[in-house]
């Protein structure tokens, strides 16, 4: 293909059924003529809640894990809580594993300066046991929530 392979255009394209990524190709072929399209599967991905969670500071967060891990959690027969825009500091006495159902929130970890994590509806929480910190909570905060 030659030059052809040098000015080959990829985008990805998520295949709603599968969830996998598919890349349509544009090949040129011949200088004045249209390009002809392929489509291709190089690669093959399926996010996965597992692939999505991040620790930070002390701070682990799943973002919008799928209903099934929720369900194997058994995240919606957890008590609730909730509060209004406000800030306060608080500590954990024991680990706490927690579904945001509504509300923006930063959470600052004592000893971590102005480092925060932000925490948003659909994300699945843990603070560890011990963790000191302040919330500053900037929208009105709905959550399940399960002390270890």
């Amino acid at each position: 293909m030659g030059d052809a392979t040098s000015s080959m255009v990829a985008t990805p394209v998520q295949l709603r059924t599968t969830g996998r990524l598919s890349f349509c190709c544009s090949f040129p072929r011949a200088p004045g003529t249209a390009t002809t399209t392929r489509r291709r599967r190089f690669a093959a991905v399926r996010a996965s809640a597992e692939t999505m969670a991040t620790e930070k500071l002390g701070i682990k967060v799943e973002r919008n894990p799928p209903e099934s891990r929720l369900s194997e959690l058994g995240v919606r027969q957890w008590p609730k809580w909730g509060c209004e825009k406000s800030k306060f500091p608080w500590t954990y006495s024991a680990k706490e594993t927690c579904y945001l159902l509504q509300g923006k929130v930063k959470v600052y970890p004592e000893g971590h300066g102005e480092e925060f994590v932000e925490i948003t509806a659909g994300d699945l929480v843990v603070f560890p046991k011990g963790m000191k910190c302040t919330w500053d909570v900037a929208e009105a905060v709905d959550k399940h929530y399960n002390f270890e």
